[in-house]
């Protein structure tokens, strides 16, 4: 059998990366899910593209469509590493209307089908195809190995997940040779697992194909009148049928958390609630998601900043951090933060206190602000003593409240209340920052 070194310089990975992410409310006005920030530090796309890397897999196509300035420009800055001269690359891949000239993307097997003669101009035996907007560490060689061990065309990563969440995934049935013998795209009511009520297998979304059964299917696909052009509404359900996907089960790939082994990581951040989860969890004690595992780093783009700083306010009160994560760059002045995420270049002024948040970069909060359970998009301006997070009602007529009760503010909403409430913005412009950029 072939090593891992072997399938994965055979293997070529193409990450799906046009989606919008919806249920991400405002945090995706701007911005492609997989480009929204993740962790402290990085951007959820990240998480593949550094699984591919980590892999051993260094031919990479990033397929994107809804809004990806952004995207693309985290990926031209963060990850032009790779070599070409080495047959190293990450193809950007924008839709192009390269074989359908009236259209779009139209499905995730479109996005591919429009791509496939630059696939087949790099010759791969395998393709792996990935989503990026889940977060995980998962090794795309062992992957691809328990593809060419089973030896169908096309193998499908799975794993248990509750059965309340599972009308969001594809659920499929197999046998006892990891057959797949039944696959539904996103039901109202899932089949539960054997010996588990509670619970359905779901697919991550992650494929591996022989490649030139992959350009077959394709073609098919996109010869057939009424396809979504969707692998998992068309393409997959069709080859189950014939009996031609195989099941691989994730714990045989996950990279496992270092402090403790039996955590199987991975995450659909795809809601508000979920993202502000997945991100306390990173600021926890121990954390589910290993983040600090040097024998396979989480690579980013990330620009030379000084360290973040700690001082005290002019009154002499000291800043008090606890179980919080603080990026380079930040300056937090007498100030208490508690269970929260600062990205890099944030400003926290005097007197403010901080619970359960999450900041994204360049923001400013002048003192005397609270915040709890709150998300703060890129480059908000707080001014002086605004309160978040402790008057539900208020803070769903001026920012945007979810289910869970997590605030998400952005600067748009930031501009409205000015307008709206122009009282709490008093001499705002005698104090506001000048260093936020303008992007």
């Amino acid at each position: 059998m072939d090593n891992a070194r072997d399938v994965a310089k055979q293997t070529l990975a193409l990450i799906l990366a046009g989606g919008r992410g919806s249920r991400l409310k405002m945090l995706t006005d701007t911005r492609a899910k997989p480009a929204v920030y993740f962790g402290g530090k990085y951007r959820i796309i990240d998480f593949a593209l550094s699984n591919c890397v980590n892999s051993g897999i260094s031919r990479i196509g990033v397929v994107t469509q809804y809004k990806s300035h952004s995207l693309l420009r985290h990926l031209q800055s963060g990850w032009s590493f790779l070599r070409n001269q080495f047959n190293e690359f990450i193809d950007l891949l924008p839709a192009q209307q390269r074989v359908d000239e009236e259209h779009w993307y139209q499905g995730t097997a479109d996005a591919v089908y429009q791509n496939i003669d630059i696939i087949k101009d790099h010759g791969p035996k395998y393709v792996v195809i990935l989503a990026g907007d889940h977060i995980y560490k998962m090794d795309y060689a062992a992957l691809v190995l328990d593809h060419i061990r089973m030896g169908s065309p096309v193998t499908i990563a799975c794993m248990p997940v509750e059965r309340s969440q599972a009308t969001a995934f594809g659920v499929m049935k197999v046998d006892n040779d990891s057959l797949i013998t039944e696959f539904v795209e996103k039901p109202k009511d899932p089949a539960p697992m054997p010996g588990d009520e509670t619970k359905s297998l779901a697919s991550m979304g992650i494929y591996v194909f022989d490649a030139d059964f992959l350009y077959q299917v394709l073609q098919k696909d996109a010869d057939t009148q009424g396809s979504h052009r969707d692998f998992g509404m068309d393409i997959i359900p069709s080859l189950v049928k014939e009996r031609k996907a195989h099941a691989h089960d994730f714990t045989k790939s996950c990279i496992r958390n270092r402090g403790d082994k039996s955590i199987v990581y991975w995450r659909d951040v795809g809601t508000i609630d979920a993202y502000w989860a997945a991100n306390m969890d990173i600021a926890s004690i121990e954390p589910q998601l290993d983040v600090y595992d040097a024998n396979w780093p989480i690579w980013t783009s990330q620009l030379q900043q000084p360290p973040a700083k700690f001082v005290q306010d002019i009154n002499g009160t000291s800043t008090i951090v606890r179980n919080s994560v603080v990026s380079a760059g930040c300056i937090i002045s007498g100030s208490s933060v508690n269970q929260s995420l600062l990205f890099s270049n944030t400003r926290l002024h005097s007197n403010c206190f901080l619970s359960e948040s999450v900041v994204c970069p360049f923001c400013v909060i002048h003192r005397g602000c609270r915040l709890t359970k709150v998300i703060l998009d890129r480059g908000c301006e707080l001014p002086r003593n605004l309160i978040i997070g402790e008057n539900a009602e208020l803070d769903a007529k001026r920012f945007y409240r979810s289910e869970g009760g997590v605030t998400l503010v952005t600067r748009k909403m930031l501009r409205k209340l000015q307008q709206d409430e122009p009282t709490l913005f008093e001499d705002f412009e005698n104090y506001k920052s000048p260093f936020i950029p303008s992007y």
